[in-house]
């Protein structure tokens, strides 16, 4: 019997269903005992079409369990184009969803407020049917994606919007009983500005704004931008404090450096930790991915928290540690010139930690292709104090984009790494700082990858390297219903 060779960019260690288009992770919940995550989802083919909600849920982040389709579009209903993005609450016996109800009848940018229900554990949900939230605040001009939180008593929600005054906005409501809502005004609003003293800018629009409370000490308003006309941009973050229904915060700063993560969303733990996924999207041309059958994949999980020097840091989830399998590199020394020195090979999917101390520019090279012509540098620009992550090289295939991205490094100290490659997402973590770069790249070589510390001449690199295998994610067969509807014409 003959079996279809795996797609090789098709990761094993980030949350995705085998096939079809996902984006925003939605409805990140702790309830009864499990973690779920939901995800906009095309149950038939890969492209953004045919919104539904995706639905996995696990009792610990490493074994999950796909569940039918949490929401789906109702024929001729207030979400019949779409079940947009949203999250969801644990409340009792209840899990609610609410989310962003679209129809093509109306605007795009008018996405109002509704919700589903279950009783069943996320078995299956019970649309509201009617809309929660009508009408538009007066002088808003965008409006979707809710994210709801439990504030003592009582619920309070956030929408994305934009202003007609030029500003972008997080909408405040506040409900005693998650059915009866006062909108309160803008919770934070700007005009666009630059983020973190890049050329981005915070944009014309806020879409899934989400909250990180603190219980002492500064909090953290995230939200991804959006801006006509060229749409999603990048994740942006507002460090700050609350005082009477408004965030007051400082400059905008980068919640990830990379290309190719957005709309971002929280989970509670029952440990008081907070957990973020990121939808990252392809960076790649759509034919390949509709032509494989899959596009998107979720972020890992990452804790994330707002640090006593007032900065966002995440690392990925302490549960993660256990898929790492076999350690193929220990390596320990330094560079000297300009030859490189060679760390090992590793795997498709691995997890790497690293300790550089670097004289000057230096860094790790992976090596996808035996004559060294596809490879993917990882490196620290002492002048500039920023590590580098180059994609430009990475993908001898056309249809793959290149670019080259910074984030802030100290310079002067180790440069403390950890770095988690699934086959064509890269995700880099500056334990040092607690900031993450993430990306994607698609290598061509079938041959054994391989590691390599580089440094510029007259410079000299010493290097502590580890990396381990990464064991894929346990995913269960469904044990109720179907996972997804049958795949016919939608």
């Amino acid at each position: 019997m003959s079996t279809t060779p795996r797609d090789p960019h098709h990761p094993v260690a980030h949350l995705r269903p085998p096939r079809n288009w996902i984006n925003d992770p939605n409805g990140l919940v702790f309830h009864d005992g499990q973690y779920h995550v939901c995800y906009q989802y095309n149950p038939y083919g890969a492209t953004h079409a045919n919104m539904h909600w995706g639905h996995f849920r696990s009792p610990d982040l490493l074994t999950w369990e796909p569940l039918p389709i949490a929401l789906s579009p109702t024929p001729d209903g207030v979400d019949a184009d779409g079940c947009f993005s949203g999250n969801a609450v644990s409340d009792g016996d209840r899990l609610l969803a609410f989310y962003s109800a679209h129809r093509e009848d109306r605007s795009f940018q008018h996405q109002p407020v509704t919700y589903s229900v279950s009783h069943d554990g996320g078995n299956s949900f019970r649309p509201r049917g009617e809309l929660l939230i009508p009408e538009l605040p007066e002088g808003c001009t965008m409006y979707r994606d809710p994210y709801v939180w439990q504030d003592g008593d009582g619920w309070r929600m956030l929408v994305g919007a934009a202003l007609a005054d030029g500003r972008a906005a997080a909408l405040l409501y506040d409900s005693p009983d998650l059915e009866n809502w006062t909108y309160r005004g803008p919770f934070a609003a700007r005009r666009p500005e630059p983020v973190g003293g890049t050329e981005e800018l915070t944009g014309d629009g806020w879409e899934c704004p989400q909250y990180l409370p603190a219980a002492d000490g500064p909090g953290a308003l995230i939200f991804s931008t959006w801006t006509e006309p060229t749409g999603p941009m990048r994740v942006t973050a507002l460090i700050g404090e609350e005082h009477d229904g408004h965030f007051e915060a400082g400059p905008a700063v980068p919640a990830d450096h990379g290309p190719d993560c957005y709309a971002p969303a929280l989970l509670r733990a029952p440990d008081d930790r907070w957990l973020l996924w990121g939808w990252s999207w392809e960076a790649r041309d759509e034919a390949w991915a509709v032509a494989d059958g899959w596009a998107g994949v979720l972020t890992l999980p990452r804790e994330i928290h707002v640090h006593d020097d007032g900065t966002l840091r995440q690392q990925p989830a302490t549960e993660l540690l256990a898929l790492r399998g076999e350690r193929t590199i220990h390596a320990e020394g330094a560079t000297h010139g300009p030859q490189p020195v060679d760390l090992g090979s590793v795997g498709r999917a691995f997890d790497l930690t690293a300790c550089l101390e670097p004289t000057g520019n230096a860094g790790l090279r992976l090596l996808t292709t035996p004559d060294g012509l596809e490879y993917l540098d990882i490196r620290v620009d002492t002048d500039a104090g920023e590590l580098v992550v180059d994609r430009d090289h990475a993908s001898l295939d056309s249809r793959a984009r290149g670019g080259s991205y910074r984030m802030p490094c100290p310079s002067g100290q180790p440069v403390d790494l950890r770095v988690v490659v699934d086959h064509s997402i890269v995700e880099i973590f500056l334990i040092t700082t607690g900031q993450v770069l993430t990306l994607r790249c698609y290598p061509t070589g079938q041959g054994p990858w391989r590691l390599e510390a580089r440094s510029a001449p007259g410079t000299r690199l010493g290097f502590a390297v580890d990396a381990w295998e990464l064991h894929p994610l346990v995913i269960k067969e469904p044990s109720t219903g179907t996972a997804e509807p049958a795949p016919t014409s939608p």
